[in-house]
């Protein structure tokens, strides 16, 4: 269940999207939170010079593998603004990363390409659960979704 605590951290996403959104990527944002509070780790999506591979989940993950004890990435969460796609649920997974709490989930994503006529990419939007077991996962987030959708209707019309 999203409270008000996650909600502090999942309103930076949001803001670390309209970073993206600003200097011409997706926008979406991520943060890694260590179990006793501190932010370890942010970002925001990297595509716009072409690798779409620049994900900040995929970037946590890549992160905390390098520098948290397996013990450490299990107790950490990851703030996101929109849920993990495939890639970077598995990346989480390959990293045993713990809590996933997102603002606005795959399937609006997917309703609301639908609704800007944007074609279904490469990957299948699966749910986290579909491509990870054992993780706790938590979201959308009523209110922080519909900030979401606002950048991602600018960026689809830019």
């Amino acid at each position: 269940m999203i409270n008000e605590s996650d909600r502090i951290y999942l309103k930076r996403c949001v803001e670390l999207a309209e970073e993206a959104l600003e200097k011409g990527n997706a926008p979406f944002g991520s943060l890694l939170l260590s179990s006793d509070g501190e932010v370890l780790f942010e970002d925001h999506n990297r595509n716009a010079g072409g690798d779409d591979t620049r994900h900040p989940e995929f970037e946590i993950a890549r992160w905390a593998a390098s520098n948290l004890s397996e013990e450490e990435r299990r107790a950490a969460t990851v703030y996101t603004s929109g849920e993990h796609c495939p890639m970077c649920a598995s990346a989480h997974g390959l990293a045993s990363l713990g809590r996933i709490v997102y603002a606005s989930s795959s399937e609006q994503l997917k309703h609301w390409h639908e609704d800007l006529g944007v074609a279904a990419g490469n990957l299948r939007g699966l749910s986290i659960p579909e491509v990870i077991r054992g993780v706790e996962v938590d979201g959308p987030d009523e209110e922080l979704s519909e900030a979401v959708r606002k950048l991602q209707y600018t960026y689809q019309k830019s």
